[in-house]
C-alpha cells in the first residue's frame, strides 16, 4: 500500500526538522483546545509559534495576528486548525504570503486546496498532526 501524497514522509520530515516559524491558524488562548496544546508542543520542540486568530490574542507569549497577511516576517509553515470546508482559503493565503509549507491538522482534508498548493510549488501535508508524526518517529516523549 502506497503512502498518500498528502502524507509524504519526506515533506513531513522537512517541515518538522527544517523549519522554525509556524503560524497556527485558529490558535486562541484556550488551553482546552487542541490548537493550544499543539502550539505548546511546537514551542517545546524549538519552534516559534505565531497565533492567527481574528482577535489577534497573545498566546503562549507570542503576539497574535488577525490574518496571515498581517504577519510582518516570513512564515515557514502555516498550520491550519479549521474545518475542512474553511481550510482551503488559508492554504491559498499561505501561498500568497510566500509561506514555506502548509499543514492541515488531523481530520482537515481539502484535496482541491492540496492540488492548488502543490501546483504553486508549496509543500503541503494534511490529515495528520505534528504530535502524531513525532510519536511515529519512535515515541520520543510526545504527550498532549
Amino acid at each position: 500500500m502506497s503512502t498518500p501524497a498528502h502524507l509524504d514522509p519526506d515533506v513531513i520530515d522537512r517541515m518538522l526538522d527544517d523549519t522554525t516559524t509556524w503560524a497556527v491558524v485558529g490558535l486562541s488562548g484556550n488551553p482546552d483546545r487542541t490548537a493550544y496544546r499543539i502550539a505548546a508542543l511546537l514551542q517545546q520542540r524549538g519552534k516559534r509559534i505565531v497565533p492567527i486568530h481574528p482577535s489577534a490574542p497573545v498566546v503562549l507569549g507570542e503576539q497574535g495576528y488577525a490574518t496571515l497577511a498581517d504577519v510582518p516576517f516570513p512564515i515557514d509553515v502555516v498550520d491550519v486548525f479549521r474545518r475542512s470546508e474553511d481550510a482551503g482559503r488559508f492554504a491559498d493565503e499561505a501561498v500568497a504570503i510566500g509561506a514555506g509549507g502548509v499543514w492541515f491538522q488531523l481530520g482537515v482534508v481539502d484535496e482541491a486546496a492540496f492540488e492548488r498548493t502543490r501546483a504553486a510549488g508549496v509543500p503541503m501535508v494534511m490529515d495528520t498532526c505534528p504530535a502524531i508524526e513525532w510519536r511515529n518517529r519512535g515515541g520520543r516523549g510526545v504527550a498532549l
